[in-house]
């Protein structure tokens, strides 16, 4: 008989209840031109009015008429806030930190915010720890 996810400690079932319970805070903060993709694993958003795929007034990305647009892409982290964050109990303060340093990092470049790009990885943290963290992230995007 061959291993499964649960054998190797992997919830599926737990995984699908988690991101059930942080959807209406990730969905929050799509603008127009975000693409939903409710099983995927990347964000993507419309560049041109033509793409736009939400409901609404079509627009372009670029309404500011930006002179060879880049998308600036990032990522960093919050490393010893966490355990701050642990030791308090408070730990949607620490996706607001996430955030912030990230656009700090984008607007260094010139950069303006589009999407928020994150990797969060937990081990032995209940639920309701990671969702306080991920409706942190989603005010803070807000």
């Amino acid at each position: 008989m061959g291993k499964t996810y649960k054998d190797a400690g992997v919830d599926i079932d737990a995984n699908e209840a988690f991101v059930a319970a942080i959807r209406s805070a990730v969905e929050s903060t799509h603008g127009p031109d975000v693409i939903p993709a409710p099983a995927g694993f990347a964000g993507e958003i419309a560049l041109l009015a033509g793409d736009q795929v939400a409901p609404g007034p079509r627009r372009s990305l670029f309404a500011r008429r930006l002179k060879d647009p880049i998308l600036v892409g990032c990522t960093d982290g919050v490393g010893t806030k966490l355990k701050i964050a642990f030791k308090m109990g408070i730990h949607d303060t620490v996706g607001f930190d996430l955030v912030a340093m990230s656009v700090n990092d984008l607007i260094t470049n010139g950069a303006r915010p589009l999407f928020f790009l994150d990797y969060i990885a937990f081990s032995n943290v209940p639920n309701a720890v990671q969702a306080d963290v991920i409706r942190g992230v989603a005010k803070a995007c807000r």
